[in-house]
């Protein structure tokens, strides 16, 4: 098995199609070199390597060693260098990368080579000796820190200490003496806090650097990341090993991070941020605040101060854009003026930035319309539908003092929640449910569980590519970063403003499109999406216009269709404004609990005779009639599946003795009769008990009224011109049988009305996957209702696995929440086989999805493949869920 490949202009093993293999740093920097973008010459170790090492306890094998041992003489003999020997010193990064980008969450090592010797031979090849101790400094700092694992505030002290004893404000006016000192204390740390000296062998440093970045894939934050984000545990890291260019030789060098689009809006044109005199970490850790790659307002941008070198950089982005055919993220390095490419990938976006892209793209004939759909992540889409600050509210919180500073506006939308000072308070105040704004200096990739806990993210330090930007964009997180107005006093646990200070707990807003931190709490709007779509906004580069489009490109491309969960008449708008091509479940005992009916439910389960029973019925009527006739004018022309009653009668009992007492006072009973009759229906397991069909057989009358509810509000809806689709559904079925007992009730309602409204059934319960060809028989149509099944089939409750399941997928027992995202080897299989047998029974039969599952871009992939017609979800999942059906169906075209 070949572990190594090779790139530099000369001679590139890899391609940029091999991510899998190469990791996608790996793969962008062969792809760069065959471009003939400037690359720092190197290798890159594979991901399978990763795997090997970490299935083998942790060992490099023989045959690596020897790959990377050639290699390391290849690159050698490529720059005329030397790694270990005499001669002008060969010194190395080593860099994870995985196939999908997981900023920050891995380590990097950079200088690897540097020793007494080196440091030497580095200072006489550059005539800088400054710059050289700086490099050994730099390496041993972040040796000791990744590799030996020790603390980093313990190397940080005692840089702020060498700062301190020469009046230095940063760590470039430190002496070469001061440098030295430096040294020889980290050297006198690492055998104070390890026991053993600084390794200085360089080949003894790449073999416990190459060992520790392959460790960093199983670090917490890295196995947290991948948690949230859904990336597979078994794919590993690859590890790029390559040559260094130095951006801390002077004010003639540095290096940053530049997009080749705007990644919080989209607009085209080169934006990023860059340092003079440092080094890559030095920009995405937030240590200094860089300077933006191009601003009019600002003489040090990169435009004004190197208009040469800013040209050639735009150049670059263009060429790889053009060729990669998307927005591209790039981390460069310019020594004494010359420019380095160290990588690129695909940026990571916000939704709104993504809707944009993913358009003009088009637009400039880079991609088509079905590679456009490609290009947006479809969890993505419900960022473009959160919601912002009330604007008169802010107005008015402004106007009354509480603008508390201005920072950069680094990830979209706003929040409100208590400052938390640390990583393990945001998560302390998330699991009490409050919420938390994470106020930091800057964050790290150590403060990621933290981070997702958080509303939103406020930090003192950092730029617009600062690690707290990337990754707050990546999860949709409102920040802001770089807000020099306030300092945090760790010991007070108190940050302070000029002229205010806030205790830990405090509430604070900020506004991650505008970058303002705000003194208390602001109340919310709906987003702009949403309001541009009401009021029919389709200017050109709007929202609203960009959003149609892509609707308008979703349609052509035939995938499954996409109805919502809705009870409400204002659900039922929303989810048509974003797109649902109908209701797919209609859930009618949501409707029950209206306090202007809640009473008559009650009388009807507590009713001891079938005549009692009937006028509560007949009460009900009226309300759940004119429930549907709302929802049909609503989806005028659209379906309409209503779920028949479902829930166990318990649910709607009362539980207390105050509640007992006015039901009973009504009913003209006493209240222990009434807490008595409800004690009698309740249930040890009523997820499995008397609910659902079981309802419909044992008291018709419940579903002939609301069937006749369904058949009165559609005549009605009918004779006011709207075109009513409503359609029956009838839950919890486990055999033919039971569909066909409650089909003989309410089949001769239906057929007296004239209507043509089909009955179905929901598929929840194994027996009737594994039957479906016998029940295919009395229906017309299935929906599967893959909560249920999943509890039935996995025996898992949705209400009480919490206690086990994290550490079910900590372990790796599960590979994701099956309430998240369906188990396709299991419950998927139950899904494929119901609808091939029901089917064969009925060629054609309908068929959809109305669990959560329905809104989930993985499952919906796997619901394409099985062959249903559509999903149902949540109205603010309707775009997600449309574009991931037409995405499964564009890559079902490509692969054939």
């Amino acid at each position: 098995m070949k572990f190594v490949y090779r790139f530099s202009r000369q001679v590139t093993d890899g391609k940029g199609s091999m991510k899998n293999v190469l990791g996608g740093k790996g793969a962008g920097l062969a792809e760069m070199c065959r471009l003939g973008v400037p690359v720092p010459p190197g290798f890159t170790i594979s991901a399978s390597a990763c795997i090997d090492y970490l299935e083998h306890g942790g060992e490099l094998s023989s045959a690596l060693k020897d790959e990377v041992s050639s290699n390391t003489q290849w690159l050698q003999n490529e720059l005329g260098k030397s790694f270990s020997g005499e001669g002008s010193p060969l010194l190395l990064s080593v860099r994870s990368g995985a196939r999908v980008s997981m900023p920050g969450m891995m380590d990097t090592i950079l200088n690897l080579g540097m020793n007494d010797q080196t440091v030497e031979r580095l200072a006489e090849q550059s005539g800088d000796r400054r710059f050289a101790y700086d490099s050994y400094r730099r390496f041993m700092q972040m040796y000791g820190n990744v590799v030996l694992d020790m603390d980093q505030a313990d190397f940080e002290r005692r840089l702020e200490e060498a700062r301190e004893a020469e009046g230095a404000k940063v760590d470039s006016g430190i002496s070469v003496e001061g440098l030295k000192k430096l040294i020889d204390s980290y050297k006198s740390l690492t055998l104070e806090e390890t026991g053993q000296p600084f390794p200085f062998d360089p080949y003894e440093q790449l073999w416990r650097a190459i060992r520790a970045v392959f460790d960093s894939w199983n670090n917490p934050r890295a196995k947290f990341y991948r948690k949230i984000h859904n990336i597979n545990d078994s794919w590993g890291t690859a590890v790029t090993v390559q040559s260094m260019v130095f951006g801390n030789m002077g004010e003639t060098s540095g290096t940053g991070v530049c997009f080749s689009r705007n990644p919080a809006t989209g607009e085209p044109g080169p934006y990023g941020e860059f340092l003079t005199n440092a080094q890559g970490e030095d920009v995405v850790a937030g240590i200094r605040t860089p300077h933006p790659i191009v601003n009019p307002d600002d003489p040090e941008s990169m435009a004004a101060r190197a208009p040469g070198l800013y040209a050639q950089l735009v150049e670059t982005l263009d060429k790889l854009e053009r060729h990669f055919r998307d927005m591209q993220d790039t981390e460069f390095t310019f020594e004494d003026g010359k420019l380095f490419l160290l990588q690129t990938r695909a940026g990571k976006r916000t939704s709104k930035a993504g809707l944009r892209i993913a358009v003009d793209l088009c637009r400039e004939g880079l991609v088509n319309e079905r590679e456009a759909l490609l290009k947006i992540d479809p969890d993505s889409m419900s960022q473009l539908l959160a919601s912002e600050f009330d604007v008169a509210a802010k107005a008015r919180i402004l106007e009354e003092g509480a603008l508390l500073g201005k920072g950069l506006n680094a990830g979209p939308g706003a929040a409100t929640g208590k400052i938390a000072l640390s990583a393990d308070r945001a998560v302390a105040l998330q699991a009490a449910g409050e919420p938390a704004v994470l106020v930091t200096e800057e964050t790290s990739p150590e403060d990621i569980e933290g981070m997702h806990s958080s509303v939103g993210i406020l930090t003192q330090r950092g730029g617009m590519t600062s690690h707290a930007a990337v990754v707050a964009r990546g999860m949709g997180k409102p920040c802001v970063v770089g807000c020099s107005a306030f300092t945090v006093d760790r010991g007070r646990r108190v940050i302070r403003f000029e002229d205010r200070e806030l205790s830990e707990g405090d509430y604070v807003s900020i506004d991650g499109s505008t970058g303002e931190v705000i003194l208390g709490q602001i109340p919310t709007m709906e987003s702009p999406l949403i309001r541009e779509l009401e009021q029919g906004v389709m200017e050109p580069g709007s929202q609203g216009e960009q959003f149609h489009l892509l609707m308008k490109w979703i349609e052509q491309t035939g995938g499954m269709g996409v109805r919502a969960n809705a009870d409400a008449p204002e659900d039922a708008r929303l989810a048509r404004l974003l797109g649902a091509q109908g209701i797919g479940l209609c859930r009618t005992e949501h409707m029950f609990f209206g306090e202007d009916r809640i009473l008559n439910v009650r009388k009807m389960i507590l009713a001891r005779d079938d005549r009692s029973r009937q006028e509560a019925l007949d009460r009900l009527l009226p309300f759940q009639r004119n429930d549907f006739f709302q929802l049909f004018k609503a989806m005028d022309g659209l379906p309409v599946t209503i779920r028949l009653l479902d829930p166990p009668l318990h649910e709607f009992l009362p539980h207390d003795e105050e509640q007992a007492a006015g039901v009973a006072a009504d009913m003209g009973v006493e209240a222990s009769a009434v807490l008595a009759r409800a004690h009698e229906l309740a249930e040890s397991n009523p997820m499995l008990g008397h609910r659902g069909c079981r309802l419909g057989v044992s008291f018709p009358a419940i579903y002939e009224m609301q069937v006749r509810a369904i058949v009165e509000a559609a005549k009605k809806a009918r004779d006011e011109g709207v075109d009513v689709q409503p359609e029956v559904m009838v839950p919890l079925i486990s055999a033919e049988k039971e569909l066909r007992a409650v089909r003989a009730s309410i089949d001769p309602i239906i057929a007296g009305s004239g209507l043509e409204i089909p009955v179905g059934t929901m598929i929840e319960i194994p027996r009737a996957a594994l039957t479906a060809d016998e029940i295919a028989a009395s229906a017309q149509f299935f929906s599967f209702g893959t909560n249920d099944l999943t509890q039935c089939g996995m025996g898992l409750s949705r209400d009480d696995s919490g206690s086990f399941l994290p550490l079910y997928l900590d372990r790796g027992l599960f590979s994701h929440d099956p309430f998240k995202s369906i188990d396709q080897k299991g419950i998927g299989k139950l899904v494929e086989f119901a609808v091939a047998s029901g089917r064969k029974t009925t060629p054609g039969l309908k068929m959809g999805v109305c669990g959560e599952h329905g809104g989930d871009p993985q499952s919906i992939a796997f619901f394409h493949a099985a062959g249903l017609d559509y999903v149902s979800c949540s109205p603010y999942r309707v775009p997600i869920a449309l574009l991931a059906a037409a995405q499964a169906s564009v890559e079902q075209d490509q692969h054939g």
